[in-house]
């Protein structure tokens, strides 16, 4: 059994359980969270529990003390850009840069996300040497994803994960009813919680660092095939697409990930 310890920043809707996860596996783990109330949530968890807030304007909170001890971090802090286009996550992010350089920590893995690669009508095959988006949200997570894999003082793997869901999010139910849904012959590129905790704990097993990863499950129904038929599923409204335009999209391959480690996805779309 190992007593690493480990730092998640981030502990929400997949860093809590993860960090559950880690707890049993055998590691001490330090969390963060943004809600008071959640610190004992996490301590009672055997979580030692930090309340941090991040923004472009500085770090609330003792950052440095969650990665006291620490030679591996798990970042996994969402960007927001979708609310907030113009917010500087760069700036953000170079906060937590400066704090790591000044603590144990060795290894850094970054929770990202496939919305770095453009949809397109021709729906590609995207694998991770794929030509990234130059739209202006996936310009500030690119360029904060090269602020860590090119800093000198410690190693980091990028993880690209596709849409997130689990039956407490499912993305069936934010559709739900809804007309006029656009890219109905679009693949569906999502995975579930499950595959991304598997898939930390794998990577922090496997000790594979200096790496790019994109994590999405590989079964790709069309948008309007696999709404209907989850929404079906769940006795839920079914939504209706607007098919008078050409649907834009694109295929996350996950092949790379699933060879060098060996993987199996758990859930299936």
């Amino acid at each position: 059994m190992t007593h690493q310890k480990i730092a998640v920043i981030g502990c929400g809707w997949l860093g809590s359980p993860l960090a559950k996860t880690l707890v049993k596996a055998g590691y001490k783990v330090h969390g963060s969270t943004t809600t008071k109330s959640k610190l004992a949530v996490l301590e009672a968890a055997q979580i030692k529990a930090f309340l941090i807030q991040l923004s472009s304007e500085g770090i609330t909170g003792d950052l440095q003390a969650c990665l006291s001890g620490c030679e591996t971090l798990i970042l996994n802090i969402p960007p927001g850009l979708s609310k907030n286009p113009d917010k500087d996550y760069v700036q953000q992010m170079s906060y937590v840069v400066k704090t790591i350089e000044a603590s144990s920590v060795k290894q850094v893995l970054f929770i990202s996300s496939t919305s770095v690669y453009d949809d397109e009508e021709s729906f590609p095959i995207i694998t991770e040497t794929s030509a990234t988006s130059a739209s202006k949200k996936a310009a500030q997570l690119i360029k904060v994803e090269r602020l860590f894999q090119q800093h000198k003082s410690f190693k980091t793997t990028l993880l690209r994960f596709s849409g997130l869901f689990a039956e407490d999010r499912h993305p069936a139910r934010f559709l739900s009813g809804k007309t006029n849904l656009k890219n109905a012959d679009a693949p569906v590129n999502l995975i579930h919680r499950e595959d991304c905790i598997a898939i930390i704990i794998t990577l922090l097993q496997l000790d594979i660092w200096d790496a790019t990863f994109n994590a999405s499950t590989p079964i790709h129904p069309t948008k309007k095939d696999y709404y209907t038929s989850e929404c079906n599923r769940l006795q839920i409204a079914i939504p209706e697409f607007d098919e008078t335009k050409k649907s834009q999209g694109k295929i996350i391959d996950s092949n790379t990930l699933v060879r060098l480690l060996n993987y199996d996805f758990k859930v299936k779309l």
